[in-house]
């Protein structure tokens, strides 16, 4: 009883301390988005001088694009290694993360072609060579900012890396183990700069605000609307159906069961918030241990459903708000890149943005420009993402342990019927505890 008072006050302490800061900076995005929509609709000239701060944020993160994919492609290669090593349940679960992260990208790219999301906007395409109409002092503080890393080198060179480390064996440990803890140093500087999302937002809304009108606020809430009907059709249709055709489990059903989840994730812009209660929730449902361990902290890193829509939906809507379209070969090949580069960056608040970048970045290094735009409207569409991940990874528990044949099917219609709910009290007895705080020395907790 001592252990599980100070674990739930260590908890509630160490929640309400993140739920905080992520509040102070989701308010102060918000804010900044209206104050620079309103500055560019009311003064359209300011609005477009106030372009520097948008370009100065948008540099900061395409400097941390290198580092962040390299840290992540190799410790991801490293996961993917030994997750496989734990035989048939890591195999299965490996395999159907890559085919719905796979499926979730191309949904992402065909509600992107249906609704052209940012067309019409025609905003200037990013020229790194050209010099913006400023003074002297925007272009000293904007040339303090280090270049970017090519993206494509970075990531062949990850690759190869990764397995080589991996051929290593127990040699390759000591380097992987220095890789992640770079990885760590990584996305604390990424973290901090995130901090200043609200001012490059305030300038990247005003200056397309001021450039284009009211169209340019119209094509935002278009992709957000949007974003949300995919992850909800998404998650009924696709996700529903597989459930109830492999497991025979009502979607809604198993939604309800995980409700408080779902508020815990809206609350913090999170799913990893709510990782310690789904592994013991989904015991309590029925699913072995063994498949729960292995599949819902590897469905975290490498199962990003939510995710997956954003990047290829916010592609194509940059795409499209720069007058420069993306076609079939290069979206083919941005869905490629993204299925590779999103594995293992989940739960590190700018992690996606610069994903997002530096798949524009290797495509088409012009549209970076309208990442921007994306920074105004991307802790919006945070709560979308988050419990879609969340959903797919429930849903994947419950499918893993049916096809392995590891799952109570009577303890799951009494679970879900009402008649055997869940005791709160029990959670840490079932290695809440023990599974919550590797994964939180390992990374920080923010929006995926």
């Amino acid at each position: 009883m001592t252990s599980q008072r100070g674990e739930s006050a260590v908890a509630a302490k160490g929640g309400r301390k993140g739920l905080d800061k992520s509040h102070y900076l989701y308010i102060a995005v918000i804010l900044a988005v209206v104050l620079g929509a309103l500055v560019g609709l009311m003064f359209p000239e300011v609005g477009k001088s106030l372009k520097p701060l948008g370009d100065g944020f948008i540099k900061l993160i395409k400097m941390m694009i290198a580092p962040v994919i390299f840290c992540t492609i190799v410790l991801g290669i490293g996961s993917i290694a030994k997750a496989a090593t734990v035989g048939k349940v890591g195999g299965l679960a490996l395999g159907y993360f890559v085919a719905m992260s796979t499926f979730a990208l191309a949904i992402g790219l065909v509600v992107g072609n249906l609704i052209h999301p940012g067309e019409g906007l025609k905003l200037t395409p990013y020229d790194p060579t050209k010099k913006a109409d400023t003074n002297s002092t925007v272009d000293f503080l904007l040339g303090i900012i280090p270049g970017d890393i090519p993206v494509l080198p970075t990531l062949l060179a990850a690759i190869l890396v990764g397995f080589a480390l991996q051929k290593m064996g127990k040699q390759g440990a000591p380097i992987l183990a220095a890789i992640g803890h770079g990885q760590r140093l990584v996305f604390r500087i990424l973290i901090m700069i995130m901090w200043l999302a609200p001012v490059g937002a305030f300038g990247a809304i005003a200056a397309v605000v001021g450039a284009t009108g009211a169209q340019a606020i119209l094509s935002m809430f278009t992709l957000m609307l949007a974003f949300y009907i995919t992850c909800a059709l998404f998650i009924v249709v696709i996700l529903g159906t597989l459930l109830r055709a492999v497991a025979g489990v009502n979607i809604f059903k198993l939604m309800k069961y995980l409700a408080r989840e779902y508020l815990l994730i809206f609350s913090t812009s999170s799913s990893e918030a709510a990782l310690p209660r789904l592994i013991a929730k989904m015991e309590h449902l029925g699913v072995s241990k063994p498949v729960v361990g292995v599949t819902v902290p590897t469905g975290y890193s490498f199962n990003l459903d939510g995710t997956a829509i954003y990047l290829t939906m916010a592609s194509l809507f940059v795409a499209n708000a720069m007058g420069t379209p993306l076609d079939l070969g290069a979206q083919v090949s941005l869905l490629v890149f993204m299925i590779i580069a999103s594995k293992g960056a989940a739960g590190v608040t700018g992690a996606g943005l610069a994903t997002l970048a530096a798949g524009l970045q290797a495509h088409k290094p012009e549209l970076l420009g309208g990442v921007g735009m994306i920074v105004g409207i991307d802790r919006f569409m945070s709560e979308a993402r988050a419990l879609t991940n969340f959903t797919g990874n429930a849903v994947a528990t419950v499918l893993i342990g049916t096809w392995v044949k590891e799952i109570d099917n009577g303890q799951v219609e009494r679970v879900l019927s009402g008649s055997e709910p869940f005791d709160e009290q029990t959670m840490i007895a079932h290695g809440g505890e023990e599974e919550a705080a590797p994964e939180a020395d390992t990374r920080e907790k923010a929006a995926v």
